[in-house]
């Protein structure tokens, strides 16, 4: 099978976790807690790191949250990320708490206060994401396009770069998001022609679960095909958990990452001699807090049932009267249907 050819882009270190380059394309989320309920923010924090999650933004609207960024990020593992607009103190304060990252739009700040951010982040050796939205696009590059396309959002994008690279700034990633697929993936497709920084992927505003999952896997999945995107967040109206989980399904699928189990379950039609539609959800929730990556089948008959298991760890197939365990593709050992979940509980058990 082919592989997906990475578009070169430098190495950023963001607190241990390194992006860019060679490196296996990470997986960010969002607190939708209030920051400055520091046990709530952290105690999401923990479940997102348990889900996955890799890098964590937090939203930091006031100097109060800012000052508690540094206890946040003693009670957590992963890296943390200060999301910070217009306010050069809070960016300062989000700086001297030490956090891991800082995402700002350079745009939005005078130049004598940027140049004081830029100067602390680079005493701090901490890297900067350079957020472009469609939403809060600078007048000048909406009045010059007439309206918010991908021409104005990469054109923005560059300027940005420009400025942290006038102030000896170049510890920095680069995010353009919309809330379409079109304008996002042409942004993300200009600004790759002429910049080499680590792009954080993301269809902003995605929307609710379920169309945003499809949006969102639409969206990222054409870039990551490119070899673009070397971060990205699954922006969902749902819990942050949620985001994290399409997200490692993106990848996955994509054959970019490897975590956890992998279901492979047929559509199912009048051949189906096992309920596959239950067994495969009673199968993705006793495998869901397994990190070790294995590929199960769940598959309604022997048409495609054993050749799929051919490529799988473990798989169940109905058989007529009875049901089919298959393990490493090609064991096979005749049970009752009745007992497919508990056989299968036993053979994963087996793989751990």
């Amino acid at each position: 099978m082919a592989k997906i050819k990475r578009h070169k882009t430098k190495t950023v270190n963001i607190g241990g976790v390194k992006i860019g380059g060679d490196n296996p394309v990470a997986i960010q989320s969002m607190t939708n807690t209030p920051t400055k309920n520091t046990a709530q923010t952290i105690s999401q924090i923990k479940d997102l790191e348990k889900a996955g999650c890799e890098i964590i933004r937090v939203a930091v609207p006031d100097l109060e949250s800012g000052r508690v960024l540094g206890k946040i990020k003693k009670n957590i593992e992963i890296p943390l990320v200060a999301d910070i607009h217009f306010s050069a103190p809070i960016a300062l304060e989000a700086l001297k708490q030490g956090v891991d990252k800082l995402r700002i739009n350079p745009g939005n700040f005078p130049e004598k206060d940027l140049k004081k951010i830029v100067d602390l982040a680079k005493d701090k050796n901490t890297p900067i994401r350079v957020g472009v939205n469609a939403g809060s696009l600078e007048k000048k590059f909406l009045q010059k396009h007439g309206q918010a396309n991908s021409e104005a959002m990469a054109e923005s994008a560059l300027e940005s770069i420009k400025k942290m690279e006038n102030l000896g700034f170049d510890n920095l990633v680069v995010a353009l998001k919309a809330s379409d697929i079109h304008r996002t993936v042409r942004a993300y497709e200009l600004l790759a022609q002429k910049a080499n920084y680590p792009l954080h992927l993301g269809i902003t505003e995605a929307g609710t679960e379920f169309s945003g999952t499809i949006k969102s896997s639409i969206g990222l999945g054409h870039l990551l095909l490119q070899g673009l995107g070397d971060t990205l967040r699954v922006s969902l109206s749902a819990d942050p958990a949620k985001e994290v989980k399409v997200a490692w399904e993106i990848l996955r699928s994509l054959e970019l990452r490897s975590r956890g189990v992998r279901i492979i379950s047929c559509p199912t039609c009048a051949r189906a001699s096992i309920n596959v539609a239950e067994l495969a959800k009673q199968v993705e929730q006793i495998t869901a807090h397994i990190d070790k990556p294995l590929k199960i089948a769940v598959m309604g008959c022997v048409v495609n049932g054993p050749g799929e298991a051919g490529e799988t760890d473990l798989a169940v197939v109905g058989a007529g009267k009875k049901a089919m365990i298959i393990t490493g593709g090609k064991n096979k050992k005749l049970i009752e249907k009745k007992d497919a979940l508990v056989e299968l509980e036993k053979e994963i058990n087996k793989l751990l």
